[in-house]
Order: structure tokens, then sequence, then C-alpha cells
């Protein structure tokens, strides 16, 4: 079971790592702009891509 967490924890890393490396001045603005948004606009963002998460293990699995 471990080996499934660290498994989704490095392709994780992997995706989010992408955009730095590849378009660091797009990823320096996006986190600009996230950074000016309300704490509840970036809980709705948060919360949406969680239930996308979810929704894709369940497709998945």
């Amino acid at each position: 079971m471990l080996e499934y967490w660290l498994l989704g924890l490095a392709m994780m890393l992997v995706i989010e790592g992408l955009l730095p490396f590849l378009f660091p001045d797009l990823w320096r603005e996006t986190f600009r702009k996230l950074v000016s948004l309300s704490d509840g606009q970036l809980r709705f963002a948060g919360i949406t891509a969680m239930i996308f998460g979810l929704l894709l293990l369940y497709l998945v699995k």
C-alpha cells in the first residue's frame, strides 16, 4: 500500500514540476495571479481539484 502512495506522490511531483521547468515565466505569472485571489477563491480551486482527483481515481480503480 505504501508503494502506491509513493508512486502517486512521485507522479504528482513530476507533473507539478513540468510547468516551472518548461515555462518558468508563465508559471511565475500564474503564481502571481494565485497570490492575489481571495481565500474563498483559493478554497474553491482546491476543492475542485480534489473532486476531480477523486473522480479520476474512481474511474481508474
